[in-house]
């Protein structure tokens, strides 16, 4: 028997990097994943690799959030795994950083999540339980030149997470977050990674099996965590 069988989990932003480790890893531990994007071709193509479903989804449509989770209750039964993996970068100064830029950010990055986890609720009560992992990052653990915009909603990500975990604590659904530094994959392919990451610890990018490990663990073992950060950086934030 493995971890997760019978479980239908979500995966936001799972078709490449580290969502797609993510769908991978739960699927190869007997969940039934719902992949779910906005690019079609790639979501597609990944959920009939891992053996489960696809669905079109824009995390900022509150909408298209209860059209996906009526429509994977209806075929599928209750999400009682849900990952908000989906995310933004915007590299530039505050200065720089227009009104829309910023909007588009928070948008994605931090109401996509809120959507996710209201959405989601009941139907993890139903259940009995579920666990919500938001993808958070490393820049919320300090500040970080020329990424205002994304330091603030990652910061934001880590209080939706705590205040998510004391409401749904009694229903027995716990809400932990995961703050990765730099992986490699294709939202970082435009950076010199060696570089980058040359001063940390382990003086090197984080690999998205690396990550899904982890998110793996948070999902399947630490049963007693809840308001939880679990942080994979290289050691980058000691």
């Amino acid at each position: 028997m493995q971890k997760l069988d019978g479980r239908i989990a979500l995966v936001t932003g799972g078709s490449s990097g580290m969502g797609a480790a993510h769908a991978r890893i739960l699927a190869g531990n007997g969940a039934k994943v719902v992949v779910c994007d906005i690019d079609v071709d790639a979501g597609e193509a990944l959920a009939h690799e891992i053996g489960g479903t696809f669905h079109r989804l824009d995390v900022c449509d509150e909408v298209q959030w209860s059209q996906v989770l009526n429509d994977v209750a209806r075929t599928l039964g209750a999400v009682t795994i849900l990952v908000n993996n989906a995310g933004k970068g915007h590299v530039a100064k505050i200065q720089d950083t227009t009104t829309e830029n910023w909007n588009q950010i928070m948008r994605i990055n931090v109401t996509g999540p809120f959507f996710g986890i209201r959405a989601v609720t009941p139907q993890m009560e139903a259940a009995g339980g579920g666990v919500i992992v938001n993808v958070s990052s490393s820049a919320a653990l300090g500040g970080m030149p020329h990424l205002a915009a994304y330091t603030t909603s990652k910061w934001a990500v880590r209080g939706l997470t705590k205040a998510a975990a004391m409401d749904l604590a009694p229903f027995n659904i716990r809400v932990l977050s995961l703050l990765p530094a730099l992986v490699r994959t294709p939202m970082s392919a435009h950076l010199d990674l060696t570089a980058q990451t040359a001063s940390y610890p382990i003086p090197r990018a984080g690999e998205p099996d690396e990550l899904a490990r982890m998110l793996l663990f948070m999902v399947a073992d630490a049963t007693y965590s809840t308001g939880s950060e679990f942080i994979a950086d290289g050691g980058s934030e000691i």
